[in-house]
């Protein structure tokens, strides 16, 4: 049995708690991509199965792209933590040959195919709630890049209804990045790292906007510890009164 630390998992059963995520009887379906992140959210869902004291099921499922990718040794972890697994071919790589162009984003597209991949598997095998493994850097990261490059104040819910009818959560929300690298790393977890990213195969320009936001970050933080920490009680504490109604400034 892996040992997590008990800092993430308070953190986590802190989170599950607040935003109420996990219930009685929930059949929940894990987004396990094999990184850091999905493989530490698969063990606090293990951990939480033991000790919770109500009973849910979770499945972890891993979507190929098609590509040849080797999962063997990640569905072998699995087996060796009683964690159930599936991996699921697609043809989402075959289909990107002829949806990417030359130097286009790539990131979108397949985040968007594999997420339509697990809503598709959820519904056809009676989920009612999809787990992603994002973390409270992926919460502020969006934050920043979203009224900065798009013009929006909007960040990631830790659980909201999608228009297919699955609920998704995100038991990490409040999980540093770093918390979740310490994790993996101090449980030898076989992590599938960028060997498996389609980005490897195509000649597209690698996404920059996500890597200078947490370049940005890092140094906001050196300046300020306690951001990470105060950005999370502001997402919590919005004033919407405070904005204007752009309608009425026109």
């Amino acid at each position: 049995m892996i040992e997590i630390s008990k800092r993430l998992l308070r953190i986590a059963g802190r989170t599950n708690a607040h935003y109420n995520l996990i219930n009685e009887d929930d059949k929940i379906l894990l987004g396990l991509s094999g990184g850091k992140d999905s493989l530490s959210l698969a063990h606090v869902l293990k951990h939480m199965q033991r000790v919770a004291p109500f009973d849910f099921e979770f499945k972890a499922v891993t979507i190929a792209y098609g590509m040849g990718e080797d999962l063997q040794t990640l569905h072998n972890h699995c087996l060796e933590h009683e964690i159930d697994h599936e991996i699921v071919d697609t043809k989402i790589f075959e289909l990107a040959q002829d949806k990417i162009r030359e130097n286009s984003s790539f990131c979108s597209f397949f985040s968007r195919m594999r997420r339509g991949a697990l809503y598709t598997y959820a519904l056809e095998h009676g989920y009612s709630k999809l787990a992603l493994a994002h973390h409270l850097d992926d919460a502020v990261e969006s934050f920043f890049m979203n009224f900065s490059h798009n013009g929006a104040l909007r960040s990631m819910p830790p659980i909201y209804k999608a228009q297919n009818g699955l609920w998704v959560i995100r038991p990490l929300i409040h999980v540093r990045e770093r918390q979740l690298r310490d994790c993996a790393m101090d449980a030898k977890m076989p992590i599938i790292g960028d060997e498996a990213c389609p980005a490897m195969r195509f000649d597209v320009k690698m996404p920059v906007m996500r890597a200078k936001t947490k370049e940005m970050l890092i140094a906001m933080e050196k300046e300020n510890p306690d951001l990470f920490i105060s950005l999370k009680k502001a997402f919590e504490n919005i004033q919407t009164s405070s904005f204007s109604d752009a309608r009425f400034l026109e």
